[in-house]
């Protein structure tokens, strides 16, 4: 995913509420946040055979719920995005189960559950927040020097002593530390960053 340092527009989520519609964004969002819907699905024990269309009528709904939803500034983007996904979710699945069979219809009911969509929404916010490391780790690596971020990789990601990794670029184990303890900080602001004033978000 490519990383744009201008505003929080660059995350998926955000891209989608935009006006005129980033079309590109879309299909970016199917093939992302689809698997989770799909093994949302899944997980509440809905048929194979009916998995996909349920998983589609969702996918449609969420999308024309992110591009129209009216936001309420004086909530957070996660509640904002929760409300979207419930709100989709009952959208999708009105009026399905007359088309289907009993043992369905029941299942349908489940995934309109209160429950069922919380759980759907603390899925798509898991996705979220990987979307929003990915684009801030694109954004903070152009920002460090290339062995600053090499002892960053080799000691949070791949769990090597700071020792083994000083020896191996050469740096002091006291600069090894620093240079993890410097990149996740400035992580950790980008993505606060990415998040950004729900108030930039486009209302209705």
């Amino acid at each position: 995913m490519p990383a744009r340092d201008d505003s929080t527009s660059s995350t998926l989520l955000r891209r989608l509420a935009l006006s005129p519609p980033d079309e590109a964004a879309w299909g970016e969002f199917v093939e992302r946040y689809g698997p989770r819907i799909f093994q949302w699905c899944r997980g509440w024990g809905l048929q194979e055979a009916d998995i996909l269309d349920v998983s589609q009528a969702v996918l449609v709904r969420l999308s024309i719920r992110l591009r129209r939803f009216e936001y309420d500034r004086s909530r957070s983007f996660r509640a904002w995005l929760r409300s979207v996904v419930r709100n989709a979710v009952q959208d999708g699945l009105t009026g399905r189960g007359p088309a289907v069979g009993a043992g369905t219809t029941d299942m349908i009911e489940r995934l309109a559950s209160v429950e069922a969509r919380d759980d759907l929404a603390r899925r798509l916010e898991q996705e979220f927040d990987l979307e929003l490391l990915e684009v801030a780790t694109a954004i903070v690596r152009t920002r460090v020097a290339p062995k600053t971020w090499e002892a960053y990789e080799l000691t949070a990601r791949e769990g090597l002593p700071p020792a083994e990794v000083a020896r191996r670029l050469g740096m002091r184990v006291g600069t090894v530390y620093q240079a993890r303890s410097s990149v996740t900080q400035m992580l950790q602001e980008e993505v606060r960053r990415l998040e950004g004033d729900p108030s930039e978000l486009r209302p209705d």
